[in-house]
Order: structure tokens, then sequence, then C-alpha cells
């Protein structure tokens, strides 16, 4: 039968027992055994555990103190004792060794024993409570500790005002200080100043437990010098107020790692530097190549980029963009140079030879892997907005956004340059030139934009 309640009511007197049992009569989910001795009570419990006791203090066969539960075995069954004449000491020695209650015999307490039982009982489950927990408590801090103190990483606990309530012995190994030489200390006191702020938001952004916030900067080891650590921290919340009374972190040091990241992050730029320089240098050696258009590169780039921004181009794409534009009329260089260099204009068959210079940057660049996100433009840039341009006749959007605005500022800047067999075209004649084929060869919506950009070129220079 579940939630039975058993009692063993240990009880010499006939009529005393006969009292009590008649007390419980009432409560059907009470089991009552009765013995009358010590002996018999050992036998009981040798097979069955009661969930109350009930014992008069002298039996035939001894004092039922022996039942009461001692210090090594809180949660013994709970006892209530018995007697029949009242005395003050011996009751306060039942009671502090572990007796639930002291009656003294009467008819009284005798049929209210159900009500002393029920108390008694309450109260057994709360103190076995409370040894439960106080047991998890100690087998979590004993756990805690076995971890904290065996583990390669730095097991601190703060209070909320940063100071150190533990750490492990592994600062010792991080950071050059014995676990007794940082506690009370803030740990604030040991950040790098620089990084002191960064550390300050987090710890005040730290949200409730169990999410863990993760944060890298540095300490001042106790020789001096600053290592980098990484360090997980978390809350711990009172469940009554939702306050936060303490922050558990554990710490790794990771200067070693953040050298290797900074030499593979100088590396990385000292690469993409060479990159740029292997471009600059091929623009150059065009540039050598076709005086004609000495300088238009870079000015190209320069006002692609500008407008480009405008746009809102992401900075990765305005670096593929920059890539794009530079290499813009690198197809030309495997244009033969009687053809480049012609000084009359050129025949139909060399018109068909220089269209093919896109094809040509194309299937130059596009082996070089760093070089893929820039091709749109030197493949795409003499595409037209009708259909009309080269190499794969494009048209509208079907030509990529880069090509788009590059074709403009190419026309753009080959109209207001000098060439050897003409003059640049004058602002407004060029502007008309542009706006009046928007829609044709460019990209309408582009046209307003750039526009706009050369608009406020000249009224910030004048």
């Amino acid at each position: 039968m579940e939630n039975v309640i058993r009692i063993l009511l240990i009880e010499d007197e006939d009529a005393h027992a006969e009292l009590i049992q008649r007390a419980f009569e009432d409560r059907d989910q009470v089991q009552i055994h009765r013995v009358k001795s010590l002996l018999e009570a050992w036998a009981y419990l040798a097979n069955t555990e009661p969930n109350l006791i009930i014992a008069d203090w002298r039996l035939p066969d001894g004092e039922s103190m022996e039942l009461l539960p001692d210090q090594y075995n809180p949660l013994a069954t709970p006892v209530i004792l018995m007697t029949s004449y009242g005395n003050e000491e011996i009751a306060v020695e039942a009671l502090k060794s572990g007796a639930l209650d002291y009656v003294v015999k009467s008819p009284e307490s005798m049929l209210d024993m159900p009500h002393l039982a029920e108390r008694a009982i309450e109260q057994w489950q709360a103190r076995a409570e409370r040894a439960r927990m106080q047991k998890a408590l100690l087998e979590s801090e004993a756990q805690f500790r076995l971890l904290a103190e065996n583990a390669s990483d730095m097991i601190s606990r703060h209070g909320t005002d940063g100071s150190f309530l533990y750490v492990s012995p592994a600062c010792e190994v991080i950071l050059g200080y014995r676990p007794d030489e940082l506690i009370g200390k803030t740990a604030l006191e040991l950040v790098h100043p620089d990084d002191q702020s960064m550390v300050l938001r987090i710890i005040h952004e730290i949200p409730p437990e169990p999410r863990v916030h993760t944060v890298s900067y540095r300490m001042r080891h106790k020789n001096g010098n600053y290592v980098w650590l990484e360090t997980s921290a978390r809350a711990v919340m009172d469940k009554a107020t939702g306050d936060v009374i303490e922050v558990q972190t554990a710490s790794r040091d990771i200067t070693e790692r953040k050298y290797v990241e900074k030499a593979l992050q100088n590396a990385h730029n000292n690469l993409q530097e060479a990159y740029e320089r292997t471009i600059e240098g091929w623009v150059r050696a065009l540039d050598l190549r076709d005086r004609e258009t000495e300088g238009h590169t870079q000015r190209v780039t320069e006002l692609t980029l500008k407008v480009a921004q405008t746009l809102g181009f992401s900075e990765e794409q305005l670096v593929q963009l920059r890539r794009g534009a530079l290499l813009h009329d690198m197809g030309k260089m495997a244009i033969p140079d009687e053809i480049l260099q012609k000084p009359g204009p050129l025949n139909e068959s060399e018109w068909r030879e220089m269209r093919r210079h896109p094809i040509y940057a194309y299937e130059m660049l596009s082996p070089i892997s760093y070089l893929q996100g820039a091709l749109e433009i030197p493949f795409c840039h003499h595409e037209r907005w009708d259909g009309s341009g080269y190499p794969r006749g494009l048209k509208e959007e079907s030509i990529p956004l880069a090509a788009r605005l590059f074709a403009i500022v190419d026309v753009w800047d080959a109209l207001r340059s000098d060439r050897p067999y003409r003059k640049c075209m004058p602002r407004e004649e060029v502007i008309s030139y542009i706006r009046d084929n928007a829609g044709k060869l460019f990209d309408p919506q582009l046209v307003q934009v750039f526009l706009s950009v050369i608009e406020s070129q000249l009224v910030s220079s004048s």
C-alpha cells in the first residue's frame, strides 16, 4: 500500500499500548506494530524500516535511548520517547541525543499521539532534507576541489566586486602567484590597462546561469610580464532574489596561441601586400607599353572606389573592385605592338583582335585563385546596357554590377583625358554624353549615382 506510515510502538504496559493504538484507529494509512522489549524491537528493525518509533524510555531489558540516531547516522528512524514521570535532565539528554520529542505519559498525551507523530515525522523530513542537501553540497564541493586542484586551467570564484574568493593551484603555473597571494585581491588589478574597460563591461553584462561568457584579455604575471588569458565566466544567482552573488571562471593561458595568430596575421598581411605590389607591377608594365593611357588606370580605380563606397560596397567587395579596376586592361598585354601602338585608326581585323583583350584578361587571370573575385571588370567592362558591347554581348543586369559601374567611369576618364589624336572633351559635354547614353550604353540608375558623385567632387573642390 502506498503512502502507508509504519510506526513501531515499544511499550511493555498493555493499558498504555492499547490507549495509543486506539488514538490511531481513525488513521487508515497508519500501521502500528507493537513490541514489549528492546530485544523484540531489534528483531523487528532487522527486517523492517518504520517511519517512526514511539518507545517507552524504560523497558524490561534496557533503555530505549539505544534506539536514538547517533552523529554518524542522522537519517536513522525518528524516535519519540515516553516516560511515566517527568525528568527535565532526561528530557534534555534525550533531545540532545536525537529524539524528536519527549512525552510524559498521561491519558491526554497518549490520545494526542497522532498529532505528536505527525509533527515528529515532519520535523524528521525537514532534518533529512537538510542532511541530504548538506551531503550533496559537501560532495559537490569535494568534486569541485578535486577537479579544480588537478586542472591545468585556473579555476576561480569571485565576489561581485571581482575579488578572488577561491583560486585553484594552477594560478601558480599561469600567473606565478600562489593561491593565498590572490585571495582577497581584485582580479581587475592584474588586468592590462587597455583591457580593463572591456573586462568591466563584460562583467556587468554576464548573463544569468547557465549561459557562459568567454573573453580574451591580458593579465599581469608575478614577474611583471603580461600573459594572454581566455576566460569563461558564468554568474551564480541568488534563487530567491535573482541577484548575482558570485562569478565563477575558468581561465587558460593562450599566450602562445596569440603569438601564433599574430605571426599568421603578419604572414597573411605580407602575402596580401605582395599580391597588391604584384598587381601594381603589372599595371606599371602595361603603362610602359601603352604610354597613351598612362595614369588612366590609377584615376579610374580611385573614382570607381569612391562611387562604390557611395553604393555601400563592403570592405571585401572594395578590395576585389580595386584589383579588378587596376587590372581592367590587363588583356592588352596579349595584343601585338603593331595593333596596340598603331598611330592611326585600326582596320576591321585589327579591331576584332583588340576586342579580344577582355577574353585574354580572363584567360590570364582566372587561374590565379586570389583574383577570382576581381575578374568581373577585366572580363565585362566593355559590355553595354543595350547588349551592343563585347566580348559576349551581355545585356542590362546580366552584366555584373562592378563592370556596369566601371564602364561609366572608364568612359568618363577616357573622354576627359588628352590623347595624341584628340584633346579632352569639356566637363559638361562629357556629362551630357553619359546622361544621353543612360539606358543605352550605361545602367541608368548607376549613371545618376555616378553624376551625383562627380557633382559633389566639383562642389568640394570649389
